[in-house]
């Protein structure tokens, strides 16, 4: 069945334009391996399952990132404030130091990176992982939570980064 199926896809840039409609929480997957701290800005970030407590992200199958992160024994999800459009982007971003200052990060207990300043952390061993397509959906179990401020989102919407303004109260 699955043979027919690309027959009947819409073409790419109809799909994101589409996509780009829907609004996303944004988080910054982190590890380390090798002494090396690696990571990434993620806007597929969801949970899975209560029991076992799992959640999941897709991580480009093209990613430099990738190889780091796959080989690690554990990983680290900061779920970013609204007033970390900087950090997402710098992680969204090639070629640089990630972690250089402005970055504000401490190691984690298991030696993850966790970023200072976010919403809160969910330390994670690998679960499993699956080839979707042009990505990877990786899964984690959830190891360790801390949450440091119920605070604001941060937002991705139409490309770009914003903040979540709730409706009034009844």
């Amino acid at each position: 069945m699955t043979d027919t199926l690309p027959d009947r896809a819409v073409e790419a840039e109809h799909f994101r334009k589409a996509l780009a409609v829907h609004a996303s929480g944004v988080v910054i997957i982190t590890a380390q391996n090798d002494g090396v701290p690696v990571g990434l800005t993620a806007t597929s970030f969801s949970s899975v399952s209560l029991e076992p407590p799992l959640v999941s992200f897709y991580v480009d199958r093209s990613s430099s990132t990738w190889p780091w992160l796959r080989t690690a024994d554990h990983f680290a999800v900061n779920i970013l404030a609204s007033d970390q459009a900087e950090v997402a982007a710098r992680f969204a971003r090639k070629g640089i130091d990630r972690f250089a200052p402005p970055t504000r990060w401490r190691p984690g207990p298991l030696g993850a990176p966790l970023l200072q300043d976010v919403s809160a952390h969910l330390v994670c061993l690998p679960y499993e992982t699956a080839e979707v397509g042009d990505h990877i959906l990786v899964v984690g179990l959830v190891a360790e939570v801390t949450t440091h401020s119920p605070g604001r989102p941060l937002l991705y919407h139409q490309g770009r980064f914003g903040r979540f303004l709730p409706h009034p109260e009844d």
